[in-house]
């Protein structure tokens, strides 16, 4: 399995889609205070192994959240050595039933493989077709950057996955919190015409899907 794991990451680095990296490497400065498309580079005076080291996805996390899954970034936020080089990973970990719900990805396509259990995925293009299946352990599949995409564990066990992403940094936007549970809301007239509900519906979608507070 872990051969399988490696030879993945290995051919999906060779497509990373940000832009090239000019120099053999550029560890991520985080606090320059500058403000540019990614992250200014680290002195290489001061770059060390740990730059280029995460141990974060070796274990499950525990979930506790009401969707069932919860997911674990390798992104350059994690690695800064990661900067300028185009890929990053993110281990995901459901519960039985548990969901990742609809979101985009606006900076990365994701290729996910299945390390334990089974899931129903798909992703919807721009012609509102789902193009969805059936996974089971070992499986990889394919979500095409910028669409609208999800994971449901379908058995009675839990499962994980690892999913591989053409970016350093791909960002993630759930569909549901960005339409009802923006800052600051978006107007009442546009959900209640959009979706066909009425403003109580609309109050009762937002009260459903607020943070809950601790």
């Amino acid at each position: 399995m872990s051969a399988l794991i490696f030879v993945f990451v290995a051919l999906w680095g060779l497509v990373a889609s940000d832009p090239d990296p000019l120099q053999d490497l550029c560890v991520a400065d985080k606090v320059a205070g500058l403000h540019i498309n990614g992250f200014p580079c680290k002195n290489g005076a001061n770059v060390t192994g740990d730059d280029f080291f995460f141990t974060g996805l070796t274990n499950p996390p525990t979930i506790n959240n009401t969707m069932g899954a919860v997911i674990t970034a390798a992104n350059v936020d994690k690695i800064p050595g990661l900067n300028t080089l185009g890929i990053s990973l993110a281990r995901i970990d459901y519960q039985p039933c548990g969901l990742n719900p609809p979101h985009i990805h606006p900076r990365a396509s994701e290729i996910i493989f299945v390390l334990d259990g089974e899931l129903d995925v798909g992703f919807f293009t721009t012609s509102s077709k789902l193009v969805s299946k059936s996974l089971k352990k070992g499986d990889i599949f394919v979500f095409p950057q910028g669409l609208i995409h999800y994971q449901k564990n379908n058995g009675g066990r839990p499962a994980s996955v690892i999913a591989g992403f053409d970016s350093q940094f791909p960002g993630t936007q759930s569909i549901t919190a960005a339409l009802f549970t923006s800052t600051p809301p978006m107007p009442d007239d546009v959900l209640t015409m959009a979706f066909r509900i009425g403003t109580k519906g609309l109050k009762k979608m937002r009260s459903k899907l607020a943070p809950k507070r601790t």
